[in-house]
């Protein structure tokens, strides 16, 4: 056996499905046995292998493993000379099997080898090639020196930011996410530590592949997508304990007891600092929007009071200093409650949502104002000037937010995305099938051939015309059929555009698209519309409608106590749900009825059926039709009807 290649997943079915229909091009031809360790997925990974790709040797854990003892399974049961530890976030090339093989057989000082890598939108990621995390390179990496100065010889050590990302290297570290390894090379090494849970076994195992007496290169001969599903979680606080821990279990094991004290010390204050930098960035991202909202409106109420009072009252001084100090700030909560409650705060901006927060605000404000002593009603037409001013300040706002192009920050102005499909008629056609059954349905513009096919007016034009077809047709995002076009080709156009534009891959007899930069991001997936109960709307709703329930329920406990079935549940089911560990609705997964494939909610208290003695495949139905016709009405209706459950 020429190669084995090792694949860990956990939860990434669709993304699983992609990568391994690349290796098994790039495969074809040479003596390569492929293996998938799935540690213990919840949604349907191992039952897409099973039925899809028959020849994978398929592992399956009952519980995380982690990354390292996971790999090792894989790897004691492997054959090949060489060792390939791919992520299941990864495309890579038909030719990058045999490319890697033939540099590792003509350079036997070659204990390792990493690819050039980019993410899903093309960009060149600098992790590819690595230097070791000595107690410099970790410091300048901490605390950003390396980012100021990439090319830096001294300060870009952890990229090697100074070496040329289209040159074979030697470098230090081999990336995770693509590590070929010589088997004889394992057998001196030994394999992946597995005190390292996640994160750090790489540069470990790239520091003993050194100790070894062999060589790690850096090979940009071919290029693999990898779509880096913890870049969206480098901001978490977790992210950083678990990453930064890792270096002090590196640093204790290879470096001298001193520098490995200087090491860990240093290590703890950067977790210190990066943990409060994320806390600290979470909560400006989150609350910088409302809280510039809620000082725009009391400077309005600023400087409408006293012309109001000079209109009305000629001369100022009619209200009490309280009225900005207590009353104002009460009206601004109001507003930027209902706001976020009507989900004006979500993104991309929606002027609707900010106006139906606002006016639900204003009426809120008004009701409890009819209900004050007549000494606190201070003027109902301030309030109502208040209204127009908060309305047009915080859309004039939203608009200035959109004209500067700040991420994430566009006005939704209800264009859906235009989208051009690269492959062959039959693929084409299902795939637009597809499309059109997703929540986002975006509009196909037109197919474009990935070779010449005449006068066929199916066809807009040519793979080869792709730039032009883009920048003419205003184009937001290719759509490539991987049956019908090569990985190859897809990632050499992915480097060769210039213009900004989304790339997604649609794998053959796959009911997902996937692509773009991270498999957390929302939106990178388009799969058959299972997704509603998890829209942002619905699951804020039912988030309050959660909360609302066991605030209500703890106050009625005397009473309801004497009406359940269940008594020594109701109180841990109330403060489980009011802390967030659960919901009152949520599926039915007694019995081992399986929930994977749906959207992921809390674990129910109460489930979406009336008779609880209904089969498996029913529940299984009904499951499917609370996720993706789920509206807020129907928790309430299960709630009601199933009021003396809540203590089970």
């Amino acid at each position: 056996m020429k190669i084995s290649v090792v694949i860990v997943n956990y939860n990434v079915k669709h993304f699983l499905e992609q990568c391994l229909y690349s290796v098994l091009k790039s495969a074809q031809g040479m003596d390569v046995e492929i293996f998938v360790v799935d540690n213990n997925s919840v949604d349907g990974s191992c039952c897409m292998i099973r039925e899809k790709f028959p020849q994978i040797k398929l592992i399956e854990n009952k519980k995380n493993t982690g990354f390292s003892y996971a790999n090792n399974q894989a790897i004691r049961q492997s054959s090949g000379e060489y060792i390939l530890l791919l992520n299941p976030d990864t495309v890579i090339e038909e030719c990058t099997l045999t490319y890697v093989v033939k540099f590792m057989d003509s350079h036997h000082d070659a204990g390792g080898l990493g690819v050039k890598m980019i993410d899903g939108k093309g960009r060149f990621l600098p992790e590819s090639k690595r230097g070791f995390p000595t107690p410099a390179v970790a410091f300048y990496k901490i605390f950003g020196l390396s980012k100021l100065f990439p090319k830096s010889k001294i300060f870009g050590r952890y990229h090697l930011g100074f070496l040329n990302k289209d040159e074979i290297h030697e470098i230090d570290v081999l990336a995770g996410a693509f590590m070929l390894i010589r088997k004889e090379t394992l057998d001196k090494t030994g394999l992946l530590d597995e005190a390292f849970f996640m994160y750090g076994e790489d540069i470990d195992l790239s520091y003993r592949i050194t100790k070894a007496g062999y060589k790690n290169y850096y090979y940009p001969k071919t290029t693999i997508i990898h779509y880096k599903g913890e870049s969206t979680k480098k901001s978490s606080v977790n992210y950083v304990i678990v990453f930064y821990h890792a270096m002090i279990i590196f640093a204790k094991k290879h470096f001298s007891e001193r520098n490995a004290k200087t090491f860990s010390l240093l290590i703890n204050l950067a977790v210190y600092f990066r943990a409060f930098l994320a806390i600290a960035t979470r909560f400006i991202k989150a609350a910088l929007i409302p809280m510039i909202d809620a000082s725009l409106i009391f400077i309005g109420f600023f400087l409408l009071k006293p012309l109001w009072e000079n209109y009305k009252f000629s001369g100022q001084g009619y209200y009490p200093p309280e009225y900005l100090k207590f009353v104002v700030p009460v009206y601004m909560l109001a507003w930027l409650a209902s706001i976020f409650f009507s989900g004006g705060y979500d993104k991309p901006i929606k002027l609707g949502k900010i106006t139906r927060g606002i006016l639900v605000g204003t009426l809120v404000i008004l009701v409890f104002y009819s209900l004050l002593s007549e000494k606190f009603r201070f003027s109902r037409a301030l309030i109502l000037i208040g209204t127009a001013w908060t309305y047009c300040a915080v859309i004039m706002f939203r608009i200035f937010l959109h004209f500067l192009k700040i991420n994430n920050y566009s006005l939704n102005t209800s264009l859906k995305k235009r989208v051009v499909i690269v492959g062959q008629k039959e693929e084409i056609i299902r795939i637009k099938s597809l499309l059109s059954q997703t929540e986002a349905n975006p509009v196909i513009v037109g197919a474009v051939s990935p070779e010449m096919e005449g006068t066929d007016a199916f066809f807009i034009g040519e793979q080869k015309q792709i730039s032009e077809i883009i920048k003419i047709n205003n184009i937001d995002e290719i759509i490539y059929s991987a049956k019908d076009v090569s990985s190859q080709s897809i990632i050499k156009n992915m480097l060769d555009i210039t213009r900004s534009v989304d790339y997604k891959i649609a794998s053959p007899n796959s009911i997902s698209v996937i692509g773009s930069n991270s498999i957390d991001t929302a939106g990178d997936l388009y799969t058959l519309n299972l997704n509603v109960i998890t829209k942002t709307d619905n699951k804020r709703n039912k988030r309050l409608l959660d909360v609302i329930f066991a605030i209500a329920f703890l106050g009625l406990s005397p009473v309801l106590i004497f009406i359940i079935n269940k008594k020594t549940g109701l109180f841990s089911n109330i403060f489980s749900v009011l802390f967030g560990f659960s919901s009152w609705v949520g599926y039915n997964t007694e019995n081992g009825i399986p929930s994977y494939g749906l959207p992921k909610i809390k674990k129910g208290i109460l489930y979406p059926i009336v008779n609880y003695h209904t089969s498996n495949e029913n529940i299984e139905k009904i499951n499917i039709e609370y996720a993706k016709n789920y509206m807020i009405y129907n928790d309430l209706v299960i709630i009601f009807k199933n009021i003396k459950n809540i203590g089970k």
